[in-house]
């Protein structure tokens, strides 16, 4: 038997932020990042839909790119001491992301992180507030899925959570607010968005239910992302729907290990963050080429290029995400990432315990070939010098 579960409701287009007016309830926390929702206006529109629903509105604001454990514990003392009803969150992943893992402390005060962190191990949530999700990024797609992504900086690894306990009540896609992201996120939160389609497409989860909507998330996000990423806002809102069909199909067929790879180099290095999206990039034609030796996934890559109109091989879908990646000012590895900031000695110095760590990841289970510490680490190591992947 198996699973698919989205949101009760999703609001889509134009003014889409005003169905937080028929939410029924007495208390709302908001819960956003650093300042840029404040700026365009949208927190107060939030905050003024909330009140017209007759709802006590109080923020929780500054939330960090990649959230900290830290901030998610401070987050649910919040909510503890105001006690509401419905979690709001809005901005990107990171803002969202941190509300979902917020949600469960609030919710059951005793539970650790250490119990999160094991997929599929949520405690019932709902016994005290119900969820709504609004992204402003076009990428992640958290508002319809059932993960979270959580940083513990102490051990400098990210751990992705997962239940459908946090997948929201109700999500809310309103192409405003991608319209105010800036170029190189247009271009890093897309090709998450694309990557989590192609991981579900080829995923060992795939199922009749999330097929299509990963195969017409990819050939959207194939037209409409270079084009927003130029500045074109009816492709912006395009994407902001792609990013979300893409997000149905990975919440319920799940990822692979490009995913594992990112998540687990991402804050691995004292040089600086590598940003998921970017990384996703990155790693996506390398890991493609090493999948392809399975033949029931060079099958399905082949279905990719094919229905986005290349000629039905791999290599045609690999050709076509380099070149996606270089008209977006992506690098094609990370030694090139940001002007060089990943050292090389620290790369290999900690390669056996990142490969060993990404191996450990949730997202692995579901890639359509198994993989080893070892070809991991060369994996890794193919993805840091761009050199070709033959394994």
């Amino acid at each position: 038997m198996a699973r698919f579960t989205i949101p009760r409701d999703l609001y889509h287009g134009k003014d889409a932020l005003d169905a937080l007016k028929t939410l029924k309830g007495k208390k709302a926390i908001v819960v956003t990042g650093g300042g840029s929702m404040k700026r365009f206006g949208f927190l107060d529109k939030v905050v003024a839909n909330l009140n017209e629903a007759g709802m006590e509105v109080q923020l929780f604001e500054g939330v960090e790119p990649d959230p900290s454990v830290e901030t998610v514990m401070k987050g649910a003392e919040a909510m503890r001491a105001f006690e509401p009803d419905w979690i709001v969150a809005i901005g990107g992943g990171s803002p969202i992301d941190a509300a979902k893992a917020m949600w469960a402390f609030y919710e059951y005060p005793d539970t650790t992180f250490a119990d999160l962190c094991i997929p599929f191990n949520f405690p019932t949530l709902r016994t005290k507030a119900q969820f709504c999700a609004i992204p402003s990024t076009s990428g992640t797609a958290t508002e319809v899925t059932a993960f979270s992504v959580i940083t513990d900086y102490q051990k400098g690894v990210k751990y992705p959570l997962a239940d459908f306990n946090i997948t929201p009540d109700v999500a809310i896609v309103d192409p405003a607010l991608a319209e105010t992201m800036p170029k190189k996120l247009t271009a890093h939160t897309g090709m998450d968005a694309i990557t989590h389609a192609i991981e579900a497409y080829v995923s060992t989860l795939n199922c009749d239910y999330t097929d299509p909507l990963a195969l017409h998330a990819i050939k959207m996000i194939v037209e409409y992302l270079i084009p927003s990423f130029n500045g074109c806002m009816e492709a912006r809102e395009r994407m902001h729907n792609a990013q979300c069909l893409a997000g149905m199909a990975f919440s319920n067929a799940l990822l692979g290990i490009v995913h594992s790879m990112a998540h687990k180099t991402g804050a691995a290095f004292s040089g600086g963050h590598i940003v998921h999206g970017c990384a996703n990039a990155m790693y996506l034609p390398k890991v493609i080429k090493f999948n392809s030796k399975n033949e029931t996934a060079a099958k399905r890559y082949a279905e990719i290029a094919a229905f986005i109109g290349l000629e039905p091989t791999v290599d045609a879908l690999i050709n076509k995400i380099n070149e996606m990646n270089k008209a977006l000012e992506i690098p094609s590895c990370i030694k090139d990432y940001e002007g060089g900031i990943i050292d090389e000695a620290e790369f290999l110095e900690k390669l056996p315990t990142v490969a060993e760590l990404a191996v450990g990841d949730a997202c692995t289970g579901s890639n359509p070939r198994e993989i080893n510490p070892e070809q991991m680490a060369q994996l890794l190591k193919c993805c840091y010098y761009d050199t070709e992947v033959d394994f």
